[in-house]
């Protein structure tokens, strides 16, 4: 079958092709209807079924593969390697399961994960699946203020985390950050479950802190039953930054999500029972959920999960992996293919690489340069994919298990299966043409696995992505926010944000979230932050400041900016650090006071500002240019 073929099924009678999809997992009683969309864009697939995650990704293959490998859990930080099996996985996700039961969790309440890439992580995610709670992963470089906010949000009856994480050899505590977390919460968590890795101390609250080894050995012998769940129920709820400094909390289903990987682990990444699969990400971002631990161990295969540098004890420690663990499909980001292509090509030779059958690319845009190198030394398909955190899955990519379509350099692909993409014009609204800029767009309803709302909040939802209606059919149509064009091939290219959404080594920052924790220090009277092409992160942050008292030495400057970064890195973590932060005395704004953020942009990667007549002082823009060049 063609791939054409396959898309327009997917379009023209979605029930029928996504019933057939539906085959490929675990249902515990059967659908009545495969798609409700009487109340766009709230749309629900499945109804009436009854499945599980954890059913799906574990239980179901322990009959026939429970001695296969199942998680390969690799840190280069404690150097220690274990691998579990389907059957022992299964054991500890019970018995960590029987924990969480144990300490009054149970269907539909949320359990907050704050942890470094260990096992306990995948267990503690497995575990909620199974009982039917509802997970909600922080990545664990986020610092006090940023968890407090999510905290909130969510109500957890319950965190799990650990004494620390480690990060090239440097510890990084989470227990101090998780109790700073707490004070500031309004929300306070019943217990905290923690992982002691041995790595920094911990002092235990009373009455609240749980060690998990101990409760452990309580619920060795545990049988903990998988709690069946109605497909539309919520699965987990993800935090993604918003063009406002309040994160949207992404909510996931159970039953489309499932179907979803489960159908793009076959089309997509090819992938066969017995199989390893190495995402390098991380559980905290979306890839981690659908591609460390979902995904692949719905689809029968190993997974590895990785706590390290890709460069660290040496830049081969990744092929290293490949060859060990025979892995067969890796899935990683441009940025660390870039680090990889600087350090020298005998580590990658060293190794053999012949079970890699093809490498994945996302997380932003993919060059040229970058793609024809990883091409040629690694000698096998170089598959880019462009998708979010609100679709779980990707949006354009190349199905090469439906038809092996080429690849085009700079291009993510074509439009998946069940995705209705078009490009609109922003300022007239009317479709575009081949090779027309428009605006990255989805006809609703959006395919099973993507988000189903924004947790506790529908109707920010519907404000956020939903403003619009298809010129052609008047459906309400989800807006990606993309920049985009499509060639005459209909092979679609992303060009980059149209909101204050920045994307750095493939993590997603809102600039309005960094703006306010820059806002918070005392001498800072205004500042705007904008992303900036970056070669080997994609972008980076770039802060401009007006202090409220001025010390215009070079010294002054320098204690600014340090004291600058300290505030990020204390309320957001190092990942929202800007890479500098410059002084200035005017920002360039429009005369009803919009801050120009993308004449900043321009300027700053030495572009046109473009049209500047709405300009309220011209001046503001040289200081930009003065600030950079000294």
């Amino acid at each position: 079958m063609s791939f054409a073929t396959f898309y327009q099924r997917s379009i023209d009678d979605p029930s029928a092709f996504w019933r057939e999809q539906a085959r490929r997992i675990d249902w515990h009683h059967p659908f009545s209807q495969v798609l409700d969309d009487s109340r766009p864009p709230f749309a629900k697939w499945f109804v009436g079924g009854t499945t599980n995650l954890c059913h799906n990704a574990v239980d179901r293959w322990v009959g026939t593969r429970g001695e296969q490998p199942a998680l390969i859990a690799i840190s280069t930080e404690t150097n220690t390697e274990k691998t579990y099996s389907f059957r022992e996985l299964q054991d500890e996700v019970i018995r960590t399961a029987a924990i969480m039961q144990s300490l009054g969790v149970g269907r539909g309440d949320r359990v907050l994960i704050y942890m470094p890439m260990i096992a306990e992580a995948t267990f503690a995610m497995l575990a909620c699946a199974r009982i039917g709670a509802i997970h909600s992963v922080v990545f664990g470089g986020f610092a006090s203020n940023s968890l407090a906010s999510r905290i909130d949000d969510a109500q957890p009856v319950l965190i799990v985390s650990a004494d620390a994480g480690s990060r090239g050899g440097k510890v990084v505590p989470y227990k101090g950050l998780l109790d700073d977390a707490i004070k500031l919460a309004q929300h306070k968590p019943a217990h905290v479950l923690l992982v002691d890795r041995g790595l920094a101390p911990m002092e235990m609250v009373a009455g609240r802190d749980v060690d998990y080894a101990e409760h452990r050995r309580l619920h060795i012998d545990a049988k903990v039953p998988v709690v069946w769940l109605e497909s539309n129920e919520a699965s987990y709820i993800l935090y993604t930054s918003g063009t406002t400094g309040k994160p949207k909390g992404v909510q996931r289903d159970v039953g489309g999500y499932a179907v979803a990987l489960a159908t793009s682990m076959d089309a997509i990444f090819c992938g066969k029972p017995g199989g390893t699969y190495f995402c390098t990400s991380d559980i905290g971002w979306v890839v981690g959920h659908s591609y460390i631990v979902y995904g692949p161990l719905i689809a029968g295969m190993a997974t590895v999960l990785y706590e390290g540098l890709p460069i660290r004890p040496d830049a081969g420690i990744w092929w290293s992996i490949v060859e060990k663990y025979k892995v067969t499909r890796m899935f990683s980001a441009p940025t660390a293919i870039r680090v990889l292509k600087k350090q020298p090509p005998e580590l990658m030779k060293k190794y053999d690489l012949s079970s890699l059958q093809a490498l994945y690319l996302a997380g932003e845009p993919l060059d040229e340069t970058t793609s024809s190198w990883i091409s040629e030394a690694l000698g096998v398909p170089i598959v880019d994919n462009y998708w979010q955190t609100e679709s779980g899955w990707p949006i354009l990519t190349i199905a090469k298990n439906i038809e092996d379509k080429p690849c085009k350099l700079g291009s993510p692909g074509v439009p998946m299966y069940g995705y209705k993409v078009r490009l609109l014009n922003e300022a007239t609204g009317a479709l575009c043409g081949a090779n027309e800029k428009g605006v990255v767009v989805i006809e609703g309803p959006l395919p099973p696995g993507c988000m189903q709302t924004i947790y506790g909040d529908d109707r920010r939802f519907v404000d956020t992505y939903w403003t619009t209606q298809s010129p052609e059919s008047g459906r309400p149509m989800y807006s990606t926010f993309d920049w985009g064009i499509r060639d005459d091939d209909g092979y679609y290219f992303i060009l980059g944000r149209t909101d204050d959404v920045i994307n750095v080594a493939g993590h997603r920052l809102g600039t309005r979230e960094i703006e306010e924790s820059i806002s918070s220090h005392p001498n800072v009277s205004e500042v705007a932050v904008v992303g900036v092409e970056d070669k080997l992160k994609g972008q980076v942050a770039v802060a401009f400041v007006i202090p409220k008292v001025a010390d215009n030495t070079t010294k002054g400057r320098a204690t600014l900016e340090a004291e600058i970064m300290r505030v990020v890195d204390k309320q957001i973590g190092s990942v929202g650090r800007p890479a500098r932060v410059y002084v200035v005395g005017l920002l360039p704004k429009t005369r009803s006071g919009k801050l120009l953020r993308r004449s900043i942009q321009a300027i700053c990667e030495g572009r046109d500002p473009g049209d500047l007549t709405t300009i309220e002082d011209p001046s503001s823009l040289q200081q930009i240019k003065d600030a950079l060049r000294g």
